[in-house]
């Protein structure tokens, strides 16, 4: 049965600048890591490569450049988002339109100017920005002098880049987060910490080095919102997706323990309580890592709490100490071993509704802060059909499933602030780098091989979802 959700319920979508906006160039822009991504299934081997040098090849196909050009649509973009009835709509701010190479001393004006104009436009339909702060585009200039995230010196930036959008945004942006799945280091440092790891063993104290750095920068960027601005809130941003144990073996639940806590609470644990979890001690002690602080790191970290949290929920993952009898199946950068229990996406992403419940549980009760929801939505290919209509029942079925499960957590007594589905309109997937990976109930003309004319349209799970907007998810 479907539950009412309270009054003030932030429905809306979700999106990120590198790949939605395009304007590879202009403005000043300088160049980010998505920008040196190619498109297709090559990115997923690239972002794992130690050798990958973060250079554009002539020869390659960069869907970032273009994406869908919201640069020059927004407009219209958002005139759609609002027939839906958004009353939010997540985005993310480019590091590196305000600051090109991410060290200069200067903001860039025409970078600041163009989201003046994007937040004008959402305000003027009556939706209000959640905006994050770094969204899978650290610059690469960043990353190639400084080693990204490994460096402390990229605190600073971080923090002049953070004052700068406070400063120029106050009163325009009332819902910030700091870092895009800052627990994706984990397993994509790439895109979530700015280097690739060069052998595998190698791997732990450079990660968790560049998490303490990110961990003091979110600390720094919290602070600041607070001070500066006082009305706003301000939150951190996971992936969570709950691990279960293969079966009632206790080797097993012991594994699944232990890979939930690393992957789904040791980033939520700093940045929401303010301190390192007891259980990491040992995984530090096992794995050689010991980490460089400044004098005053542990203060900053425990002053600079986070409001709420925001976070991305796609699938659960199952989890077997020994998997060698067993599938392996992967989704959203995440291993684990097949559920017999659920059935996949075309991508093969294992769909777990319950397991969004059961997500929203263990996070409130664990810390006891409002939560949202910022990304979940479904990856499919769309076909257009001779009359133009895009009919996704099946992406609407994923949908009223999920958003059912969220009415059962709030009457669980779970404090959800809000919900914005994954990709509201059609953009460039950050993990393959496909178009046609569509998650959206706006279908945009682009596709795998950079064609198209990037007309919108309406899919029919637009139609739905306005529905429930409306009803606030008394029709599903």
């Amino acid at each position: 049965m479907a539950k009412r959700f309270p009054e003030g319920f932030l429905w809306g979508g979700a999106t990120a600048a590198n790949q939605i906006e395009g304007g590879f160039h202009e403005g000043n822009k300088g160049m980010n890591i998505a920008d040196v991504l190619p498109g297709g299934k090559e990115r997923l081997s690239l972002i794992s490569n130690p050798g990958f040098d973060f250079e554009i090849d002539p020869e390659k196909f960069y869907p970032n450049h273009e994406a869908i050009d919201f640069y020059h649509r927004y407009k219209e973009d958002i005139a759609l988002f609002a027939e839906m009835g958004f009353k939010v709509f997540r985005m993310s701010i480019a590091w590196t339109r305000i600051f090109p190479n991410g060290d200069e001393l200067e903001p860039n004006e025409e970078g600041l100017a163009f989201y003046d104009r994007v937040f004008d436009e959402l305000h003027k339909h009556g939706i209000e920005p959640v905006v994050t702060i770094s969204h899978y585009e650290m610059p690469v200039h960043l990353v190639k002098e400084y080693g990204g995230w490994r460096s402390r010196e990229v605190v600073a930036f971080f923090e002049r880049y953070v004052k700068a959008i406070f400063n120029r945004y106050q009163g325009k942006v009332k819902y910030w987060m700091t870092f895009n799945e800052i627990n994706s280091g984990l397993m994509m440092p790439i895109m979530g910490l700015g280097f690739s790891i060069q052998k595998e063993e190698d791997k732990y104290q450079p990660t968790f080095q560049a998490f303490h750095h990110q961990f003091v920068a979110s600390a720094k960027a919290v602070k600041l919102c607070h001070e500066m601005m006082p009305e706003a809130e301000i939150g951190c941003m996971i992936i969570f997706a709950p691990v279960y144990a293969y079966d009632s073996n206790p080797e097993n639940a012991m594994h699944a323990l232990q890979e939930e806590e690393l992957f789904n609470y040791f980033c939520a644990d700093v940045q929401v309580r303010g301190e390192y979890p007891a259980f990491i001690n040992r995984y530090f002690k096992e794995h050689g890592i010991e980490l460089e602080m400044e004098d005053g790191d542990l203060e900053i970290i425990k002053e600079g709490t986070v409001d709420y949290i925001g976070f991305s929920y796609y699938m659960s993952r199952t989890e077997k100490k020994d998997k060698s009898d067993l599938d392996g199946i992967q989704g959203n950068i995440m291993q684990g071993v097949k559920n017999p229990f659920l059935k996949a996406s075309d991508w093969g992403w294992e769909i777990d509704p319950i397991g969004l419940r059961i997500s929203l549980n263990k996070l409130y009760g664990r810390y006891e802060v409002p939560l949202f929801i910022v990304e979940n939505g479904l990856g499919a290919y769309d076909q257009v059909e001779e009359d133009g209509s895009i009919n996704d029942d099946y992406r609407i079925e994923y949908l009223r499933e999920h958003i059912e499960q969220m009415g059962e957590a709030i009457e669980d007594g779970v404090d959800l602030m809000g919900y914005t589905s994954w990709g509201c309109i059609d953009l460039v997937s950050a993990s393959s780098g496909e178009y046609s990976k569509r998650y959206g109930f706006i279908y945009v003309d682009k596709h795998d091989d950079g064609s198209g004319t990037l007309e919108r349209k309406r899919k029919k799970s637009f139609y739905w979802y306005k529905d429930v907007i409306v009803s606030d998810g008394e029709n599903l």
